[in-house]
């Protein structure tokens, strides 16, 4: 008795700080609350600052020194004792070649496309795994209301079976076979009670609502293969799969870029002794790269090797997209004629059928066992039309979701 209680009042509880939720305000609220969503922002922003620097000129040296101090003769460990000493202070300035600069460039933008295609195939994951969530939780909820349904009408058969076995016209083991089934459906319903606490458990850990309870109405399940296959190409893991080959692209172009010089400049204020004034000096540098068979060329030739690489894995995924596509279209046509046929066929027969052993009963030409057993079947065509209906949401859903646009 005191679990009982124990139970009722968390159940209160958890009824009390539920948050109804409509299926378009749980994508909202996923994508608003998900940690994964804001991670993939930040790594936006840290692109977007790297990219900020690239290509900008190296920072300049300050350089200090004693130029020409004598350590023997006459003028020996003297500072004034030789025209040629002098204090030195200097600026150097490296300057890549601007096709380098351009290549860094080229890679920070490369680096923002990829951390953008990761926020869009986040984003994705996460009001996919809201939607999907959602739904079901949604049908969960009418599982449990047509179970409920289903046990009110049976409850009152024991009352029927001991007055039909005090009257004389039914057996005493009937009442035992109605407590039967009524016991074998209430372990179903147990059964339904736990989908509904594990489907909310998903839809909070998306939505970081408590508690919550699916309302409004489930997304319309009809598709638009054309608008998805038009669609395929701006899907997440193909932006991403363009960025890494923008990438490696940059890299070839930096690789290349080594092959010209870079260049330098240098400018020192040289202070000598009073008798014999000071001095400036000016110099320009450049780098010779002249093994490039041995040193650039192999450089290329790798960067070169990974562009092959990624163009290759961009077609392999777009092959792998196309054909879940397709194959996910072709599960959806089968589970909505499924659906169909338990809609319009399975279900009316089973409930033509609990209605006519209802009416035999009541004329006294069938038993109570077989109304039980209609009533159990009927049961069982509602919930598997609830379970088809919902298959062909959730088709719905992940098709739409995963390779729809964005604002579906």
């Amino acid at each position: 008795m005191k679990l009982f209680v124990v139970a009722a009042l968390s159940a209160i509880a958890s009824a009390a700080h539920a948050g109804p939720l409509t299926y378009d305000q749980a994508l909202r609220q996923a994508v608003a609350n998900a940690p994964g969503a804001a991670a993939t922002r930040a790594g936006i922003d840290a692109a977007g600052a790297d990219a900020r620097a690239a290509g900008s000129l190296p920072d300049p040296r300050l350089s200090f020194g004693l130029d020409n101090y004598p350590i023997s003769g006459p003028p020996a460990f003297t500072l004034g004792g030789d025209n040629m000493t002098m204090a030195r202070i200097g600026v150097q300035q490296d300057i890549p070649n601007l096709a380098k600069r351009h290549a860094a460039q080229a890679q920070a933008r490369a680096a923002i496309t990829t951390a953008e295609a990761a926020q869009a195939s986040r984003l994705r994951q996460i009001r996919l795994g809201a939607g999907v969530a959602w739904i079901e939780l949604a049908y969960a909820q009418r599982r449990l209301v047509a179970m409920d349904r289903v046990l009110t009408t049976l409850h009152t058969l024991p009352t029927t079976a001991r007055s039909a076995v005090a009257s004389g016209s039914a057996r005493p083991a009937q009442t035992l076979a109605v407590d039967q089934s009524i016991a074998a459906l209430e372990d179903r319903r147990d059964t339904l009670v736990a989908d509904v606490g594990r489907a909310r458990v998903m839809l909070a850990r998306w939505t970081g609502v408590p508690a919550p309870e699916a309302t409004g109405d489930v997304p319309a399940p009809d598709l638009v293969p054309a608008r998805l296959r038009a669609a395929l190409l701006r899907h997440p893991d193909i932006q991403t799969a363009d960025a890494s080959v923008g990438r490696v692209q940059a890299d070839v172009d930096a690789a290349r870029a080594d092959k010209r010089p870079d260049w330098g400049f240098d400018v020192a204020y040289q202070r000598r002794d009073p008798r014999y004034g000071d001095m400036v000096s000016a110099g320009v540098s450049m780098s010779l790269p002249l093994f490039t068979r041995t040193r650039q060329d192999p450089r290329i030739a790798a960067r070169q090797a990974a562009a092959s690489q990624a163009e290759a894995e961009r077609e392999d995924t777009r092959r792998a997209l196309a054909a879940d596509l397709e194959a996910g279209l072709a599960d959806h046509v089968m589970h909505h004629a499924q659906w169909m046929r338990a809609r319009d066929v399975l279900l009316p027969l089973a409930r033509q059928r609990s209605e006519l052993d209802t009416a035999s009963y009541s004329a006294g030409r069938a038993g109570l066992l077989d109304v039980i057993e209609t009533r159990t079947a009927l049961a069982d065509a509602e919930l598997t039309a609830l379970d088809r209906e919902a298959d062909v949401a959730r088709d719905a859903v992940r098709l739409t979701i995963t390779y729809g646009s964005e604002d579906r």
